[in-house]
């Protein structure tokens, strides 16, 4: 499977900005000239352009051209719906998945509930912990309806469940619903992470729709305290 051209674009500028080698309020080349130098065209160059606009790396200014925010790392995004894949490509740090739990089950009443899913449905289960810079950083608990992914594999989930869905189910993931709260430690969370010694974790939980609105998959994502920063970039809307 193949990273999208323009994730991969977006994710060597990301990182050359994040790294300091492109520095704060210093213009991008043109859309021409990156167009050249990474071998694609102007319209994959634009798509990460507006990446990299959308996730407050960069401000696009008429006439002057693409120019260089300010930041000091990577945050985590709340508006943005990105893979673990993506995220971990962007921050250029050592990272794996290893996945704890996997299977289909029948779904219970928290998922009938979440899911909005039928008695009769299957569910696949997945329990992953990712890995940055060799600590269990975070847990993601991932539920999916059968009936939308009808297959799915311990390796896929290894590598990026979001780039099997997208490029070879050919399913348009188009949005997400996301409550943030801060809970108690679990014995799950004991067990799979490194804990560190925190009684309280962040918690983000995740409502995914296709661009049908079918909702194909809830996840709860519990982050180790220390090591995030939630942030959100706002652009006011110009009518």
């Amino acid at each position: 499977m193949t990273t999208k051209k323009y994730l991969s674009v977006y994710e060597k500028i990301a990182a050359e900005i994040k790294e300091g080698s492109i520095a704060p309020r210093e213009t991008l080349p043109s859309e021409h000239d990156l167009a050249e130098r990474f071998e694609t065209s102007r319209e994959t160059v634009r798509k990460a352009l507006n990446l990299l606009s959308q996730n407050g790396l960069i401000q696009k200014v008429k006439g002057k051209g693409s120019i260089v925010l300010e930041t000091q790392k990577l945050n985590f995004p709340v508006s943005g719906l990105i893979s673990f894949k993506e995220l971990s490509g962007a921050m250029r740090n050592p990272s794996k998945t290893i996945v704890y739990q996997f299977g289909l089950m029948k779904p219970d009443g928290m998922l009938l509930e979440k899911m909005k899913a039928e008695p009769s449905d299957e569910i696949w289960k997945v329990v992953r912990a990712r890995e940055i810079e060799g600590e269990r950083i975070i847990l993601d608990k991932d539920y999916l309806n059968k009936k939308y992914v009808p297959f799915l594999s311990k390796t896929i989930c290894e590598n990026s469940i979001f780039e099997y869905i997208e490029n070879e189910l050919q399913l348009n993931i188009s949005y997400a619903r996301k409550e943030i709260v801060v809970e108690e430690c679990t014995e799950e969370d004991n067990e799979y992470l490194d804990i560190n010694g925190f009684q309280h974790i962040v918690v983000v939980r995740n409502y995914i729709f296709l661009d049908d609105t079918s909702l194909f998959q809830y996840t709860e994502s519990r982050h180790r305290l220390d090591k995030f920063r939630f942030v959100d970039f706002a652009r006011r809307a110009h009518v």
